[in-house]
C-alpha cells in the first residue's frame, strides 16, 4: 500500500461500534481512512507512534448551541479559545441547530447560505444542524402567544421540507422557549410528519423537564407515534427538587418504549449543572410581541409584580425553573456589560444590592438588550449517572459558547466522560464510553460514513491517552483545554497537535 499521508502506528482502535478495542494501525489517504495490520510494511508522508495510545474516531457532540461560534469568532465577537473548545477535545462533528432554534430560517436563508458563511472563514471541525421550530414559528408567526393558523403551519412544513431536502439532519423543537412553547401537540406534530417522510428525527428540548417531567415525555412520545418520526430527547435530565430521582421512572419508560420497537434515544451532558439564557426565567407570557415587548414590561413595576406571582404561583404549563430551585441556584454567565456580575448568583447579587431579585433580573437584562446567559445548578447526580449509562444515551455538552464564564461542558465533556465516568467512576468501560460518543451519535443523525474506524470511512481521528484524558475546565476556568489528547485529524488533515490548534481549516458545514 502507498499513498498515504499520515499513519498511526501502534496504537489500540476503538472503532465506534461498541467492540473490544484491538491493535491496528491506521492510516490517512485522502479524506478517508484505511485501517492496516500492526506491523505492516507501508508508505506514509508521516507515522506517527501511537502506542500506548487509543485511536477513536472523532467524537460527534449530539447538541450544540454553536451555529455561529467560528463566525462569531472570525468577526472578533468570541475569542479563539471558545471557538476552538471543541475540537480540542476531539470533537469532529457538531450537531447544532437544538431547542428549536436554528440559524436558518432567519439570520440565514437556508443551509446552504449557512455553509458558505462558514465556509468563508474556515472552520477546524464540521457541522450539521437540525431545523429549528422555533426559528420556522418565528419567521411564519412571528412572535406572538397565539395558535398558528392552518395556512402557517403549511407554511412552516413547506420551509422545513426544503431544508431537510437540502441536507438538516432533523427537526428539534424547545418547547419552554418562545415562540416554540406557544405551539400545541397537533403543530409540532404536523411538523414531525416532514421529518419522518425524510426519515430524519424529531429532537425536543421537552416541555418540561422538571415537576411536570413525565407528562412532557407523553407528549414527545405521543408527537413521535402519531407523525412516524424517530424520537431524539435532548439533554435528558429530571431538574429541580421536584424532580430529583425521576430519571427512575423516565429510563424505564423509554426503554419499555424502545423495547416494543419504537426508536427513541436521548443525549446526555455529564454535569449536574444546566445553562440558557436568563430570560427563560420569566412565565411565557412575558415574551408575547418578542424581546421588545419583554424589555418594556420589565421596565414596568406592575408587570414585575405579575412576574413575581408567577414564579411564586407557577403557570399551568410552564417549566418554572426558578418556582423549581430558587435564584439562589442561578448564576450570571456570560452579561457583556456586567461582567462584576459573572459567575455570582442572582440571590447574592440582590442581597448585595438590598433589592428584590425579580428587580435585579430585570435591570440587567434591559441594560443587556435580553442578552444574558445563565447556569442553573439544578440536578442531582445519581440522576446524571443514570442517564449516563443508559444504553441509548449519547454524548453531547449542550455547549453554549458565549464571553464571560460560560458552563465548562463546552470545553470539557467529551474528555470528563472519558476520565471521570469511565476509566474512575467506571460508570461503563472505554469501548462504550466512546461508542456513545461518535457510533451511536452518526447513525441516529445519519452521518454515514463517521463515527466508526473503519476502510474507507471518513478520515476524523482522534488520539488519546486512557490513562492521562482529563477534563481541566472549571466553572472558575470554564475554557481550559483537556489533558492527554494528543491528536486530532479532520478530514484527512492534523488539526490539533499535543493540544496546539493547527491553521488547517478543513471543516465543513455538512448536508445529510
Amino acid at each position: 500500500m502507498t499513498g498515504f499521508s499520515l499513519l498511526l502506528r501502534g496504537g489500540l482502535v476503538a472503532d465506534g461500534t461498541g467492540a473490544t478495542p484491538a491493535a491496528r494501525d491506521v492510516a490517512v489517504v485522502g479524506r478517508r481512512i484505511a485501517l492496516v495490520e500492526p506491523g505492516a510494511v507501508v508508505e506514509a508522508d508521516e507515522t506517527v507512534d501511537v502506542s500506548g495510545m487509543v485511536v477513536a474516531p472523532g467524537f460527534i457532540d449530539a447538541h450544540t448551541h454553536s451555529d455561529t461560534t467560528a463566525l462569531a469568532a472570525a468577526d472578533g465577537l468570541l475569542e479563539a479559545e471558545q471557538a476552538f473548545a471543541a475540537v480540542r477535545q476531539g470533537v469532529t462533528v457538531e450537531v447544532a441547530g437544538n431547542c428549536g432554534s436554528s440559524a436558518f430560517p432567519g439570520t440565514y436563508s437556508g443551509l446552504a447560505a449557512l455553509a458558505r458563511a462558514h465556509a468563508g472563514v474556515g472552520r477546524t471541525n464540521h457541522l450539521v444542524s437540525l431545523v429549528g421550530h422555533g426559528s420556522l414559528r418565528a419567521a411564519v408567526v412571528g412572535p406572538e402567544a397565539r395558535p398558528a393558523s392552518g395556512a402557517e403551519i403549511a407554511r412552516m412544513a413547506q420551509l422545513l421540507d426544503e431544508s431537510l431536502a437540502a441536507g438538516a439532519v432533523g427537526l428539534s423543537t424547545g418547547l419552554i422557549y418562545t415562540p416554540g412553547s406557544y405551539a400545541d401537540t397537533d403543530e409540532v406534530t404536523a411538523l414531525a410528519r416532514v421529518a419522518a417522510r425524510h426519515g430524519k428525527p424529531y429532537v425536543t428540548h421537552l416541555r418540561d423537564e422538571m415537576s411536570g417531567v413525565e407528562g412532557a415525555l407523553a407528549e414527545a412520545v405521543a408527537i413521535a407515534r402519531d407523525s412516524g418520526a424517530a424520537l431524539h430527547v435532548s439533554h435528558h435530565k429530571t431538574a429541580g427538587r421536584f424532580a430529583w430521582g425521576r430519571t427512575e421512572t423516565t429510563l424505564p419508560m423509554l426503554a419499555d418504549l424502545r423495547a416494543s420497537g419504537m426508536d427513541v434515544t436521548c443525549d446526555v451532558y455529564p454535569y449536574t449543572a444546566g445553562s440558557t439564557n436568563l430570560p427563560a426565567m420569566l412565565p411565557p407570557w412575558a415574551h408575547d410581541g418578542g424581546l421588545p415587548r419583554l424589555l418594556e414590561r420589565l421596565r414596568d413595576p406592575l408587570q414585575r409584580d405579575l412576574m413575581r406571582t408567577a414564579i411564586d404561583e407557577g403557570v399551568p404549563g410552564w417549566e418554572n425553573t426558578v418556582g423549581n430551585g430558587g435564584w439562589d441556584r442561578i448564576s450570571v454567565a456570560s452579561a457583556r456589560r456586567h461582567p462584576e456580575y459573572q459567575g455570582r448568583t442572582v440571590a447574592e447579587l440582590a442581597a448585595a444590592r438590598a433589592v428584590d431579585a425579580l428587580d435585579l433580573v430585570a435591570e440587567l437584562l434591559v441594560d443587556e438588550d435580553g442578552d444574558v446567559t445563565i447556569i442553573s445548578h439544578s440536578m442531582r447526580e445519581d440522576d446524571v449517572r443514570r442517564v449516563l449509562a443508559a444504553p441509548f444515551a449519547m454524548i453531547g455538552s449542550d455547549g453554549v459558547p458565549k464571553p464571560g464564564l460560560p458552563h465548562p461542558r463546552w470545553a470539557g465533556t467529551f474528555s470528563r466522560v472519558l476520565g471521570h465516568y469511565a476509566r474512575e467512576a467506571g460508570l461503563f468501560g472505554l469501548a462504550e464510553a466512546v461508542r456513545k460518543m461518535t457510533g451511536a451519535t452518526a447513525a441516529r443523525f445519519g452521518l454515514t460514513g463517521r463515527g466508526v474506524l473503519r476502510d474507507g470511512a471518513h478520515a476524523d481521528v482522534v488520539v488519546f491517552d486512557p490513562e492521562r484524558v482529563a477534563d481541566r475546565a472549571t466553572f472558575e476556568d470554564p475554557l481550559a483545554a483537556p489533558e492527554g489528547v494528543l491528536m486530532v485529524v479532520v478530514g484527512g488533515a492534523v488539526v490539533v497537535r499535543d493540544g496546539e490548534v493547527l491553521r488547517a481549516r478543513p471543516g465543513r458545514v455538512l448536508a445529510c
